[in-house]
């Protein structure tokens, strides 16, 4: 288990609490990527992992959640899409089955769905595009907010992660929120809990765990991409709305290209509906993801990536991953002058801040040893 100094702990306290974990790090739901193997890894070994629902079945959800209880006896989430017909069902599968938390997922969820999830007994976790948004989530009873910036794999929204975190934490201090979006060094982890966030969500970081049941022409293609190749769905007519999804450019990408604009023209020569030709755009990538991760289809199928995909250099353990992550963020604090000699929420009574020594009666260079110490270094958010 990575061993977690004070500062850190104290910076993400309210992410562990909330969270139930030893590092306020979430493992973000991937479809075919974040099933039992990887999500029991995280749990295992401090983090959060989250099951990705996805298409799945109430009866397929309901077999892999007690497969995970069999690899886990650590809290772990359950991802649920807002738009499956089978919503409902699927969250009493959750309450069910006793999962500890809840993430409503692609798209505002109603107001019934997180009455009945808390009423369950679940916390609820929901993703919030805007501030407004997630005011509003927080007031029909979301338990925490999930922020997620462009720069992330998948389904993506049209604003970045920096910009979002400037919009939305300062906005809402009333429930931890997390940040995800672009996030894949500890560096940045520890940017984000000092303007607010109560812990982060990484997904393209574990893609490439030994732990990940990924095909190893889908980790090998990971391995070698850099941030520029993680690009989104082009549109090519603003008729045809596409939703805009980041992966890996390849022959694929080319492809539909191609198909949105042979279906465009039968359309404009009357041989398609609009309703026909939206449907036809849309069937492109059924199935493409599925060929990427399992069968280990790279050139056509969806390689879903974010751009933080230029950060994994090679295939390691999940222990490995966070111990990076977590001494990466330690090694930034200690850079900003960090220097935590007692706590009075430890148990400790000071903080201090010393660029040069951080040992109090030590001699210091006037002007810092006149200088007003924060009373807090990082805001808690309650």
């Amino acid at each position: 288990m990575v061993t977690v100094s004070p500062s850190l702990q104290h910076a993400w306290q309210r992410g562990c609490d909330f969270l139930g974990t030893d590092l306020a790090i979430i493992g973000g739901a991937m479809s075919w990527i974040s099933e039992r193997h990887l999500v029991s890894a995280l749990s295992n070994n401090g983090g959060f992992g989250t099951l990705a629902c996805g298409s799945m079945t109430p009866d397929l959800l309901r077999a892999e959640i007690q497969a995970t209880k069999v690899l886990t006896p650590k809290n772990f989430g359950v991802n649920l899409i807002t738009m499956h017909p089978e919503l409902d069902t699927l969250i009493d599968v959750c309450l069910g089955e006793k999962v500890s938390h809840i993430v409503l997922a692609g798209g505002i969820p109603s107001a019934p769905s997180v009455k009945k999830t808390k009423d369950g007994g679940a916390k609820v976790m929901c993703f919030a595009p805007t501030s407004a948004i997630g005011k509003k989530l927080v007031r029909m009873g979301a338990d925490a907010i999930m922020i997620e910036g462009m720069e992330a794999g998948g389904h993506i929204g049209p604003v970045s992660t920096s910009v979002l975190v400037q919009e939305i934490l300062p906005e809402l201090r009333n429930v931890p929120v997390f940040v995800a979006g672009g996030i894949g060094r500890g560096d940045a982890i520890v940017s984000y809990l000092e303007m607010g966030a109560a812990g982060v969500q990484l997904g393209t970081r574990f893609v490439c765990a030994t732990e990940c049941i990924a095909h190893p022409n889908f980790k090998n293609a990971f391995i070698r991409a850099s941030a520029r190749d993680a690009v989104p769905t082009v549109q090519i007519d603003s008729r045809f709305p596409v939703i805009p999804v980041r992966a890996l450019a390849n022959e694929g990408s080319k492809k539909f290209m191609q198909k949105q604009r042979e279906v465009i023209a039968r359309f404009e020569c009357g041989g398609l509906t609009r309703e026909e030709a939206q449907l036809e755009i849309e069937h492109f990538w059924a199935g493409a993801l599925r060929r990427a991760v399992i069968d280990g289809d790279v050139k056509t199928g969806s390689v879903m990536a974010g751009q933080s995909v230029g950060m994994v250099k090679e295939e390691q353990p999940i222990a490995e991953i966070l111990a990076e992550l977590v001494a990466q963020a330690e090694k930034a604090l200690e850079k900003r002058g960090y220097k935590w000699i007692r706590d009075a929420e430890f148990g400790i009574k000071d903080k201090l801040r010393d660029a040069e020594v951080g040992i109090r009666g030590m001699k210091m260079p006037k002007g810092i040893r006149d200088m007003k110490m924060p009373k807090k270094l990082f805001p808690s958010g309650s």
